[in-house]
């Protein structure tokens, strides 16, 4: 049986989800919506019809599944009336910028009988898999989370909310563990999850930032669960030597290491990092499910409660704006803004569970720390 897949948000990132649709069999894109002009590249497949709102392509296109790739602030009504269409939903991380939010949506796919799987792809990954197999077996005494990106002024241009509090009028979610590298902190919760952490209860963080945007490119995250047990996550999108994404546990056998982007893992006692094969496609296993409801969703709403809990924290209207830093803490080479020195502080925080402010970093400021709802 064909499965009839529609997109909105059929440009930027959308064009990702147009590339795999036209590789995948068993799929026929129906129909795309964006409010700004369809890109060309990959070309629009012949019989897809496109639109600018997306309730005309709900009403003309019928689709079985729909995938939405729009602005986060965006995606409860949008995922909200693709359910209320009959159409299950693949919606692109993060999935909705509060727990209010995240309940109601939780609310329509109850009402709906519908499924709703959220864009965390490496949470697919077999690698992942065995690193959580070997985490339920052990002690765990620590998590922790090391990446190192570059982002340059064009990142922050791509659309009018990126970088951004609110747009408008609007309040809208942005930062370094919102968006870009927002699968760290999810496969960091997977893992606690997996370890039997319980709930996430406090959070310490420190934010900062090496341009005039609102939302942060460097962020330190202590995260306490109910069980006591703490994960701190390093993040950067100004940094120096490329670090893709690696989550860390110690546990009573050893170390285990897993670099997510990449799905290579060292088990306790391994001698480095090896490729393990194998991921399993969202939108493959959402149609499975749609098939079968016995198999389960790899991402499904429910799984990511703790990720919105933890962003909308994260992008409370009371916290403090990210620290801007500057010179001399801050070069720019070839476009791109670094903090130097920033590697070993990713590194040293996650080595040490503590944050940059605690070590005795120049530029560091105290945290801002707030009990978590859960």
């Amino acid at each position: 049986m064909t499965t009839r897949v529609a997109l909105i948000g059929a440009n930027g990132h959308g064009r990702h989800h147009r590339r795999h649709l036209a590789g995948l069999d068993g799929t026929v894109l129906v129909g795309l919506a964006d409010t700004q002009p369809i890109e060309p590249d990959p070309p629009v497949p012949d019989g897809a019809r496109a639109f600018t709102d997306h309730r005309e392509l709900l009403a003309r296109t019928a689709p079985d599944v729909v995938i939405i790739c729009t602005p986060p602030h965006t995606h409860l009504a949008i995922a909200e009336d693709a359910l209320h269409a009959g159409a299950d939903v693949l919606l692109e991380k993060p999935p909705v910028r509060t727990l209010a939010e995240h309940r109601q949506l939780s609310g329509t796919v109850r009402a709906t009988g519908r499924a709703c799987q959220v864009g965390f792809q490496a949470l697919g990954s077999r690698a992942a898999a065995r690193l959580w197999d070997a985490v339920a077996q052990e002690k765990v005494t620590g998590i922790s989370a090391v990446a190192s990106w570059q982002r340059d002024d064009a990142y922050y241009a791509r659309a009018p909310w990126a970088g951004r509090r609110s747009v408008g009028g609007q309040a809208v979610v942005d930062g370094v563990l919102v968006n870009p590298l927002a699968h760290a902190l999810m496969q960091c919760l997977a893992t606690a999850d997996a370890a039997g952490a319980g709930p996430a209860t406090d959070l310490e963080v420190e934010r900062y930032r090496t341009r005039e945007i609102e939302a942060d490119d460097t962020a330190f995250a202590r995260i306490t669960f109910a069980t006591g047990l703490r994960l701190l996550i390093a993040v950067t999108l100004a940094g120096e030597d490329f670090i893709a994404g690696e989550v860390a546990v110690d546990a009573s056998a050893g170390r285990a290491v897993l670099e997510y982007p990449t799905d290579r893992l060292m088990l306790p006692g391994e001698p480095g990092l090896v490729a393990v094969d194998g991921r399993t496609g969202l939108l493959e296993n959402l149609i499975a499910h749609r098939g079968d409801p016995a198999v389960p969703l790899i991402a499904p709403l429910s799984r990511t409660e703790s990720f919105t809990g933890l962003i909308e924290a994260l992008t409370a209207p009371d916290l403090p704006p990210p620290t801007l830093l500057g010179p001399p803490h801050v070069e720019t080479r070839g476009g791109v803004r670094v903090i130097l020195g920033v590697n070993e502080v990713l590194r040293r925080a996650a080595r040490e569970s503590a944050l940059p402010s605690e070590a005795g970093v120049a530029w560091a400021v105290p945290p801002h720390r707030r009990p978590l709802e859960h």
